[in-house]
C-alpha cells in the first residue's frame, strides 16, 4: 500500500511501482494501466485515481 501511495504521489513512476509490488507485466500493455488495476483493491469505496 506504501507503493501505491508513493505512486499515486508521483515519487516513483510505474516502472518502479510494478518493480516493488513484484507485479508481472503480462496481459497489461501500458505500466500504469497495471499499477491502476493493483492499487485500486485497496480503495475500493474511495473514488482515488492512481
Amino acid at each position: 500500500m506504501d507503493t501505491c501511495a508513493r505512486y499515486r504521489l508521483g515519487e516513483i513512476n510505474a516502472n518502479e511501482a510494478i518493480e516493488k509490488l513484484k507485479l508481472k507485466n503480462s496481459s497489461i500493455s501500458q505500466p500504469k494501466d497495471l499499477v491502476k488495476k493493483y492499487c485500486s483493491v485497496f480503495t475500493p469505496n474511495e473514488k482515488i485515481q492512481f
